[in-house]
């Protein structure tokens, strides 16, 4: 199941919002807890494969976010 992303006409116009990162980020670690690690090159080639993000720096900025995620679950700082 590969998480489709739509921005405005397949293009990317304008800026993209933390809040896009954070909630797309959010999203993939919700349905895919156990396929992401505390390892950015893993978690990066992860969120390639489960988007459709053209984008080198959208998708490293999702999979930072997904990164620090894990990190914080690991140590009991998110619920």
């Amino acid at each position: 199941m590969v998480v489709r992303i739509k921005l405005t006409g397949g293009l990317m116009m304008g800026n993209i919002k933390q809040t896009f990162i954070k909630r797309v980020a959010r999203e993939l670690f919700d349905r895919y807890p156990n396929e992401f690690t505390r390892d950015f090159e893993h978690n990066k080639k992860k969120v390639e494969e489960l988007t459709t993000v053209q984008s080198k720096t959208i998708r490293n900025r999702i999979a930072g976010y997904v990164t620090r995620l894990v990190r914080m679950k690991e140590e009991g700082k998110m619920l």
